[in-house]
């Protein structure tokens, strides 16, 4: 019998299975899907170690406008869905008051700044440095305005978190990329951060290593998920397959077990969309158009274009409406060629009102932990919070864990 399961393959189940089987555990990795073929495979490529602020809800009455009247391409919402989003949503912006932010960001930016740390000898060991650029990428400003109010947050940030930056000038961002239309107002680099040409294929190697490291792989239903007095099972294509503990790690899809079990995290979930185009001439690092909140990130499928974040039901078709405003946005500035994909790649981003992820064990369920609700930066932050929660089943405790922990929002819930 293996010592833990380990339900989710994508960069955070991934990184837990590393993170037990180095510690001693015997370990099985179970998925539906495979190893990084969900929301890992899907984001913009970054392990954004300046991202120590999470997206908060604007309190700004000017900015929720734009939102409400869907002027603004980062977020697209749809009426069918308020009922299902409501309460999370105004927890959400509650969270997002000035002081309950900062809080917030305390302990988010201890997860993210560690993010190069824990993902640097996985890189090392999985041989997977070609898929890795150390570059870093660059926000682009159309508006003189939006660019000004920018520079003076990224200073703040820089004071606050020591996150390293650098301005640029409409001319400068032409000479990095020169094939860009147009000019700029300007752009910051943000310098140390980390970039791959193929979030999929990342997650992927981190999980041949485990494997190579004697860890095993099942396809199998975490819906099947039992506890007895043995521990826990869940059933695979190879059989039922038990351990003494089970690590919940399935993202967006978390909730659908966790409630099995008497636990009902206020998890939402913020769908996001991409593209790859051809080009003649790839930009040589990503970059960010602030105005359309599209991101476009060179990756070796051609020029990924991604969007902002949706609101809609979990098994709602496909909206094109934002990747269709980012597919413009990305034209407007570069020659791009044919879409490779004949629809758009979209997944869900696991979020909990609070902005932080759940990492610690089940109140109710000993050996049962849950590891789940990183928002848009599971892939950026997996490794550095698997940790956590290594540290957590190690019996440490500080003030980080506490914040995290599934009692915030469980412990009164009884099974």
């Amino acid at each position: 019998m293996a010592t833990t399961l380990v339900l989710g393959a994508g960069m955070v189940g991934v990184s837990t299975a590393l993170a037990l089987q180095e510690s001693g555990e015997e370990v099985v990795l179970v998925d539906r899907m495979g190893i990084g073929r969900e929301t890992s495979y899907g984001n913009a490529g970054c392990i954004q170690t300046e991202a120590v602020e999470p997206h908060a809800i604007p309190h700004d009455a000017k900015a929720m406008l734009k939102i409400l009247l869907k002027q603004d391409n980062a977020v697209n919402w749809h009426l069918g869905s308020i009922a299902e989003h409501i309460r999370p949503l105004w927890a959400y912006w509650k969270a997002s008051t000035p002081d309950t932010y900062a809080r917030i960001c305390d302990h988010y930016a201890a997860i993210m700044k560690q993010a190069e740390v824990y993902h640097a000898p996985l890189v090392n060991a999985a041989k997977a440095n070609d898929l890795i650029e150390h570059h870093g990428y660059y926000v682009l400003y159309r508006d003189k305005a939006d660019f000004e109010q920018d520079k003076r947050n990224a200073q703040r940030v820089f004071d606050r978190f020591q996150v390293p930056y650098e301005v640029l000038s409409g001319e400068e961002m032409k000479s990095v990329y020169p094939y860009m239309k147009g000019k700029p107002e300007g752009g910051i680099h943000y310098t140390h951060v980390w970039t791959c040409r193929s979030p999929g294929a990342l997650t992927n190697a981190y999980g041949k290593l485990f494997l190579q490291r004697g860890g095993q792989f099942e396809y199998g239903d975490a819906q099947s998920l039992k506890a007895s007095e043995q521990g826990y099972s869940v059933l695979t294509e190879n059989g039922v397959v038990t351990a003494d503990k089970v690590i919940i790690a399935l993202g967006a899809w978390s909730n659908t077990v966790a409630e099995r079990f008497g636990y009902h995290f206020p998890l939402f979930r913020k769908r996001g969309y991409h593209r790859h185009f051809h080009m003649q001439h790839l930009p040589a690092y990503p970059i960010f158009d602030k105005q359309t909140a599209t991101f476009l990130s060179p990756m070796n499928q051609g020029l990924r274009v991604c969007t902002g974040a949706e609101f809609t039901q979990f098994d709602a078709p496909v909206c094109t409406r934002q990747i269709d405003r980012s597919e413009k946005a990305a034209r407007e500035l570069f020659e791009l060629g044919k879409a490779v994909e004949e629809t758009p790649w979209f997944g869900h981003r696991p979020m909990l009102p609070d902005m932080l992820p759940v990492i610690g064990e089940a109140p109710h369920h000993k050996g049962m932990w849950f590891h789940f609700g990183h928002g848009h930066q599971g892939f950026t932050g997996g490794p550095a919070s698997a940790q956590i929660l290594l540290n957590y089943m190690q019996g440490k405790q500080d003030e980080l864990m506490s914040a995290v922990s599934p009692a915030r929002f469980v412990a009164d819930q009884s099974h």
